[in-house]
């Protein structure tokens, strides 16, 4: 019962954070190598504008009240905050060096950014667009985010190979946690209770349970007819109902999708070339792949486990985000 009221309160939660791409028309996808911005149509299935941006942007997102659009400009050590309607630069945000993945808070008024290259994560001040402090990590840290009851932080370390668990009251690391080689991306389950972290050298995705901050299981992955060593793990999302999560492979060339209850595999899907990250819309039918070596994107449906289209996005394609 604690676990389903828990759930109920997370669902809740990100409904009311979430809320501007319950009824997502566009999506907006990073291009690292040719510093653009790919925004798509959902309805049409096509591209309609690329947007020049700051240099090798990789994180993405839509802030939680839908007015922001926020990209990592790693290469400038920035986020820049443009309007989703126009791509207009509306600001550029202090981040910390090399910013790669970030979270938008639940709360809407920090981001969270992986800083790459000085082992920390820093809180961005949305409003006042200032940096409101900053953590101390692994090395290379990348994957970050927020658990949903807004208590932890949590944040990988690439060469560590580890997770930092920051107490957000105290802004100290709690616990680090030991995970597979090249830890990238982190993701919650929506009742909070258990998180999903990519390994992508090990080649699997660890379920940490949250109470006890250990890992309780590892996932692999076997695509048909790929080598073990080309299964590499990256991005992570769930569909809206938390029945099912669809793993992006990387040089496996496939995105896995996985029954969440059972954490079975149901199947793979081949996509494009090294997909890296991607999206869910918010009917949990579909899911928009960054594929980011063959520089397009991939429309996949869910349920039917196939491609239904494919997409030309600029160079690089590597993250995705949903928005109107």
């Amino acid at each position: 019962m604690e676990r389903k009221l828990k759930a109920i309160a997370a669902a809740l939660l990100l409904g009311t954070a979430l809320a501007p791409a319950a009824h997502a028309s566009r999506a907006y996808v990073s291009n690292e190598r040719s510093s653009t911005v790919t925004v798509i149509d959902l309805d049409k299935g096509t591209v309609e504008a690329e947007w020049p941006v700051g240099k090798r942007p990789r994180g993405i997102a839509v802030s939680r009240d839908g007015k922001t659009l926020l990209v990592a400009a790693s290469a400038d050590n920035a986020v820049e905050m443009r309007d989703p309607a126009t791509g207009a630069l509306i600001a550029t945000l202090p981040s910390g060096a090399d910013p790669e993945q970030f979270f938008p808070a639940y709360a809407g008024d920090l981001l969270f950014a992986a800083n790459e290259d000085n082992a920390a994560v820093t809180a961005i001040d949305l409003v006042s667009r200032r940096v409101a402090w900053q953590v101390t990590v692994g090395d290379e840290p990348e994957g970050v985010a927020q658990s949903p009851d807004g208590k932890w932080l949590l944040v990988t370390s690439e060469e560590d190979n580890t997770v930092a668990w920051i107490d957000l009251a105290t802004r100290t690391v709690a616990e680090e946690m030991e995970t597979d080689a090249r830890p990238r991306h982190i993701e919650f389950e929506a009742d909070g209770a258990k998180v999903w972290i990519a390994a992508e050298m090990a080649g699997t995705v660890q379920i940490a349970d949250v109470a006890t901050k250990a890992i309780e299981q590892t996932l692999t992955f076997a695509p048909p007819g790929v080598p073990a060593y080309k299964v590499m793990p990256c991005g992570i999302r769930f569909t809206p109902d938390g029945k099912t999560a669809i793993v992006a492979l990387g040089r496996a060339d496939s995105i896995a999708v996985v029954d969440v209850p059972t954490r079975t595999v149901r199947g793979y899907v081949k996509v494009g070339d090294r997909p890296w990250h991607l999206a869910i819309t918010p009917d949990g039918a579909r899911a928009i792949v960054a594929n980011g070596a063959s520089d397009t994107v991939s429309f996949v449906d869910i349920a039917a486990m196939q491609v239904t289209s494919t997409i030309k996005a600029g160079g690089g394609p590597w993250g995705v985000a949903l928005g109107r």
